[in-house]
């Protein structure tokens, strides 16, 4: 009697295409926003999508929202997207499904990044490489509180990645 064994590996390695397919869905999220409330604009889309891309592809992008702030807190609509490993086989959501009719009077479109482990635990040379391409410098800000609550509602994956959507809501 004989016995078998096999392993598979699978290997994805993640390309700048994949990230630009995650990218160019929140952009399009973005352009649903700009489209029920006015921002951001299409200038801030096209600088988030570009710092999206080099984010994504160096892997150092933790954690992105994106909405309106009023005080220090985020109201709706805002979008969350944190960035990690896909599990299982995941899904590729279509972007949208932004609420439309909220009250954003007395409130600015704001953005709030944080970066991942592999950022923080890189060397300042390997980082100063990977993000010479940023459209733009982010300065340090403490992080809004959420007025509400986060509903995660999308997944847009490639190449092994996924970045989980989270919208915030009222109560």
């Amino acid at each position: 009697m004989s016995s078998y064994s096999f392993t598979v590996a699978e290997s994805q390695t993640f390309t700048v295409t994949h990230a630009r397919h995650m990218a160019a869905k929140v952009a399009t999220d973005l352009r649903r926003m700009q489209r029920f409330y006015g921002k951001p604009s299409d200038v801030s889309i096209e600088q988030y999508e570009a710092e999206l891309i080099v984010l994504l592809k160096a892997g150092y992008l933790g954690e992105v929202t994106y909405g309106f702030k009023r005080g220090d807190d985020w109201i709706e609509p805002t979008l969350r997207y944190t960035a990690g490993d896909l599990i299982g086989s995941g899904s590729d959501d279509d972007p949208g499904r932004v609420r439309q009719g909220r009250d954003v009077s007395g409130a600015s479109f704001y953005s709030y990044l944080t970066y991942s482990s592999k950022y923080h635990n890189a060397s300042s040379a390997d980082t100063e490489s990977a993000l010479k391409d940023l459209p733009f410098a982010r300065g340090s800000a403490s992080e809004p509180g959420i007025s509400g609550y986060l509903d995660n509602d999308k997944t847009y994956s490639a190449g092994g990645r996924a970045l989980n959507r989270a919208s915030v809501r009222s109560y």
